[in-house]
């Protein structure tokens, strides 16, 4: 079992919360965290990538001049490779970069990443956060008395519009909910954030 201290809006400690590791997987996977990472940068890949081949480009496919005689090197087409203006000799074309991931393995990296962040440190758990009225300050004010200066990734056990207006304008903070986790987004931020609520419903 692991204690995760809970902390409330001012930063102070109110309670610890026991977590099972086995319901992270009892370790970290570093090499499924690894291929996670692999496929999920993949397909970030747009794959729209495209050049024109020599039989594409506009131009005439007469020879230049005449073979021998001139003095010159032999030129063909004015389209090919060698020349300004001609086709590419090994042309790009549009592909598919997308890999996949099975869901099993999708949350098994998941829960990987979560239990790398409580070991190094890096998650904090919070009671819960009410907010009067949508503003930026207040959600600012909470990540400094949780010590969190660096990227953080707060993830929310459903929408609320007002954390969400006030939290979008926050620099390096990405806002996100329980159900929507993924090994990417846990990784690419220093920090995790969760409620009480949001921690319980992962380990359900």
């Amino acid at each position: 079992m692991i204690q995760l201290p809970v902390f409330d809006q001012a930063g102070q400690k109110i309670e610890t919360i026991d977590v099972d590791e086995q319901k992270l997987g009892g370790s970290v996977r570093t090499h499924l965290l690894k291929q996670a990472l692999v496929i999920y940068h993949a397909n970030k890949r747009q794959g729209t990538v495209q050049t024109q081949a020599r039989g594409e480009v506009e131009g005439s496919t007469r020879k230049i001049f005449r073979q021998k005689g001139t003095g010159n090197a032999r030129m063909g087409t004015i389209r090919q490779p060698v020349r300004r203006g001609g086709g590419h000799a090994k042309q790009k074309r549009p592909k598919d970069w997308r890999l996949a991931l099975s869901k099993t393995s999708r949350h098994l990296a998941r829960n990987s990443a979560i239990l790398s962040k409580i070991q190094s440190n890096d998650i904090r758990v919070i009671n819960q956060i009410t907010l009067a009225e949508p503003k930026t300050r207040h959600v600012a004010s909470i990540f400094k008395a949780l010590g969190i200066d660096r990227s953080c990734l707060f993830a929310l056990p459903g929408r609320d519009e007002n954390l969400e207006r006030s939290a979008r304008n926050l620099d390096r903070a990405t806002l996100t909910t329980v159900a929507q986790l993924n090994c990417w987004d846990i990784m690419n931020n220093k920090t995790l954030l969760l409620t009480k609520a949001g921690l319980e419903q992962l380990l359900a």
